[in-house]
């Protein structure tokens, strides 16, 4: 089974009221059923999308492949005996790019091209936390607003883009490309690989390809969405495996509440007993989440929202 794909032109303004009813339905459907869903026709450009592969390659090649093959992460594999797992590691190289943090510059066009891509997924994202807006009946902004502290007028909200390569492994079966997890946050946005797959999401105990498709985006929500949806929507445990031939790109945008922010289900989807103190999901500030997560992010995420009720 693939995971389900969705036409987003069909919730712009040049769908019909139908086309546009029965999209929103199934975005509802995949984000109550699955968590992950994939973006045809998102708004991004192909010439765009081309160029971000070519410089997200030749970073790779340029900046980091040979520091990879001489890290201690690819000698302990190397001499690791057969059969044994190498635990506690991600075969993964990765960088994080945010607005006022060092972006690589050696790699020509790298630091142009992925500005105007981040400047395109800030507008997706909006795109889609709007549908999700109005798919539970709030109103519209309410996302965005939770996630920048109720001020939609400045904006506060994390948004960083993880640059990640998973190179060709050689002894696969003996190590993960990056461990199974939910994401902490609120919307995440990942272009990934046309040809390499790896990436699985777990639904109903199984574990799913996320299968390539050319140019798409693929979303997937975080724990904050689940929070603020009151479970409707639920954040889904998902890895990538290691392979032994190509080498995947990954390009993964987050578009989280600020640090400060106050993450609690929205009123509008809770009940009268959920409304009882220990009921349901809690009310905290997304740092302490953050705190909690960075040391439990590979351990169910149940532990972590009744850990922050606790703060």
């Amino acid at each position: 089974m693939a995971i389900p794909v969705v036409d987003f032109s069909k919730v712009g303004n040049g769908a019909s009221s139908e086309e546009r009813a029965a999209t929103m339905a199934l975005i509802a459907k995949y984000c109550e059923e699955w968590g992950f869903f994939q973006l045809a026709n998102h708004g991004i450009s192909e010439e765009l999308l081309e160029r971000v592969k070519k410089v997200c390659t030749e970073f790779f090649k340029l900046e980091r492949e040979q520091n990879f093959k001489q890290s201690p992460l690819f000698k302990s594999l190397s001499d690791l005996p057969d059969g044994q797992m190498l635990e506690n590691v991600d075969w993964e190289d990765v960088i994080t790019l945010l607005d006022h943090n060092e972006w690589p510059s050696h790699t020509p066009g790298f630091k142009e091209t992925m500005t105007e891509y981040r400047a395109e997924l800030r507008k997706l994202a909006d795109q889609v936390m709007e549908v999700m807006d109005e798919n539970l009946g709030l109103p519209k902004g309410y996302i965005k607003n939770a996630f920048n502290s109720g001020n939609g007028e400045e904006e506060e909200a994390f948004f960083g883009t993880k640059v990640s390569h998973y190179p060709p492994c050689p002894k696969p079966e003996q190590v993960t490309g990056l461990r199974a997890h939910t994401d902490a946050g609120g919307v995440v946005m990942l272009f990934q690989d046309d040809v390499v797959g790896g990436l699985e999401v777990l639904k109903d105990g199984e574990w799913f390809d996320v299968q390539p498709m050319k140019n798409s985006i693929v979303i997937n929500t975080g724990d904050q969405i689940e929070v603020l949806s009151n479970g409707r929507y639920k954040s889904a445990w998902h890895r990538v495996q290691a392979k032994p031939d190509g080498n995947r790109r990954s390009i993964a945008s987050f578009y989280n509440p600020s640090m400060k922010a106050t993450i609690a289900p929205a009123p509008q989807l809770v009940g009268e007993e959920e409304g009882v103190e220990g009921f349901g999901y809690p009310k905290f500030v997304f740092g302490d989440y953050m705190s909690v997560y960075a040391e439990q992010k590979f351990e169910p995420k149940e532990p972590r929202f009744q850990a922050v009720r606790a703060m």
